[in-house]
């Protein structure tokens, strides 16, 4: 799995740079980072309206949507994978009730 979302980020990374009239993802990181977080939002009320309704293939293909938005999102952003997966690597073992709590 991971594989296949390293994956996705190098295309996404890769696509920053090319012709918007040949490339979706190149059309979205066009129109800025705005633009590619409301996606994402878009994308993630669609999976919670499917996760709500129980239709898990649906689902499926909505959580799929908006791990794409996301990598698009932080690809404007200039975030990686790999930073995001580092931070998860360092709160791995933390207690989420105690890493809220830090948070404060």
């Amino acid at each position: 799995m991971s594989d296949t979302l390293t994956r996705l980020a190098a295309t996404v990374a890769a696509r920053k740079g090319a012709d918007p009239e040949t490339s979706w993802t190149a059309k979205l990181l066009a129109k800025g980072p705005e633009k590619a977080a409301e996606k994402f939002g878009e994308e993630a009320v669609e999976a919670i309206i499917e996760a709500v309704k129980g239709d898990r293939a649906r689902l499926t293909a909505e959580a799929a949507d908006v791990l794409y938005h996301l990598l698009v999102m932080l690809t404007a952003r200039d975030v990686t994978l790999a930073d995001v997966l580092a931070e998860l690597e360092r709160r791995e073992g933390t207690s989420g009730i105690a890493e809220k709590a830090a948070r404060k």
